[in-house]
C-alpha cells in the first residue's frame, strides 16, 4: 500500500509503508539482512554496542530526537533504545534479536504514523502568491490585524506576527523555525523600509502583500520542505484517559516504572519531557513541542 496523496498536495505518512515492509517477510528479511551486513563491521555475525549505535541514530533521527549528547531527556531516550537491542546487560547482538527488536520499534512507529498521520508539504511559493492575490486576503488579513493591531507599534513587527498567525495551508512554512525565519523570512523583510509606527489597517495590508510576495521568490529560490500534522488536539484524549483510572494508572505505572530514579525513589525533573512524550499517545496528544501554540 502506497502513502496516501493529500487533496491540497502533499505525501500523507500514515505508516502503511512501514507496515507493508514489516509484514511482507521475505522482504523485511531481506532489509534485516542488508542493514545487520551494514553495521557488522568486523563480520562476527553478532553486533557490538559500537555496532549498534549508528542504527540507534537512525532510529532517533526517524523519531525526530536531536543529536546524541544535545539534551540529557534525548540522550534518555537514545539508551533506552540501545536497551531494547541489549537487554540491558548483552554486550552482543544477533541477527534474529536485532530483527525482532527492530521489528517491535517499527510497528510502534507505524501505529504513531497511523494514528497522527504526518503530511510532507513542499513549499514553493505557489499557494502563498494564490492566497496573496485570492478573493480571502482582505478579509483574513484584516481580521489578524485586528488582533495583533496593539501588540506593537512597529510596521516589521506586525509583519512578523502577521506572518506567524497564517498556517501552512496558506503556503507559509512555519516561521518559528530559525532556518525559515533567516533563509526565507528575514530576506524578505530586510528588502522593504519596515521600521516605522503603523499609521492604519490599509498600510499594513498593502506593506504586508509587499513582504508576502518577496516571501513567494524566496521559496522559489528555496524550496521548504514541511512535515505537517493536520489532527486536531482537542483535549478528548485526555478527558478519556483521565476518566479511565485502570488505563490511567497503568500508563503511569509503565512510563514511571522504566525512568531512573534517585535513592530516595525519586525522578529528577529533567525527565519529564520523556515521561509526557511516553504518555502522550496514550492521551491523544502531539509530542512535547510537535506545536509551539496551544489554542483555547
Amino acid at each position: 500500500m502506497e502513502n496516501q496523496k493529500r487533496n491540497g498536495g502533499g505525501e500523507v505518512l500514515d505508516g502503511s509503508n512501514i507496515m507493508e515492509l514489516v509484514g511482507n517477510e521475505q522482504g523485511f528479511n531481506k532489509f534485516v539482512d542488508h542493514k545487520f551486513h551494514e553495521l557488522d563491521k568486523d563480520r562476527d555475525g553478532k553486533l557490538s554496542l559500537k555496532e549498534l549505535e549508528p542504527a540507534v541514530a537512525d532510529i532517533g533521527a526517524a523519531l525526530g530526537l536531536p543529536a546524541q549528547g544535545t539534551t540529557p531527556d534525548s540522550d534518555h531516550i537514545y539508551y533506552q533504545v540501545l536497551n531494547e537491542f541489549t537487554h540491558g546487560k548483552q554486550e552482543k547482538v544477533s541477527k534474529s534479536e536485532f530483527k525482532e527488536v527492530l521489528s517491535d520499534i517499527l510497528l510502534g512507529m507505524a501505529a504513531g504514523l497511523k494514528r497522527d498521520p504526518i503530511v510532507i508539504l513542499r513549499m514553493d511559493g505557489e499557494d502563498l502568491l494564490e492566497f496573496v492575490n485570492g478573493p480571502s486576503y482582505y478579509t483574513e488579513m484584516t481580521s489578524i490585524f485586528s488582533q495583533i493591531q496593539n501588540s506593537s507599534t512597529s510596521l516589521r513587527e506586525l509583519v512578523i506576527e502577521a506572518f506567524g498567525r497564517l498556517n501552512v495551508d496558506r503556503g507559509i512554512p512555519p516561521t518559528s523555525d530559525s532556518w525559515v525565519f533567516n533563509n526565507i523570512v528575514d530576506p524578505a523583510l530586510l528588502s522593504q523600509a519596515l521600521n516605522r509606527p503603523v499609521s492604519d489597517q490599509e498600510t499594513f495590508l498593502e506593506e504586508f502583500k509587499k513582504v508576502a510576495l518577496s516571501v513567494v521568490n524566496c521559496l522559489k529560490e528555496k524550496p521548504v520542505i514541511v512535515a505537517h500534522s493536520e489532527n486536531t488536539f482537542d483535549g478528548s484524549g485526555v478527558k478519556r484517559l483521565l476518566s479511565n483510572k485502570f488505563e490511567l494508572e497503568k500508563t503511569l505505572n509503565t512510563t514511571l516504572g522504566n525512568l531512573p530514579k534517585d535513592r530516595n525513589g525519586k525522578i529528577s525533573k529533567d525527565y519529564l519531557q520523556v515521561t509526557l512524550d511516553v504518555v502522550s499517545p496514550s492521551a491523544g496528544l502531539p509530542p512535547v513541542g510537535a506545536i509551539e501554540e496551544w489554542r483555547r
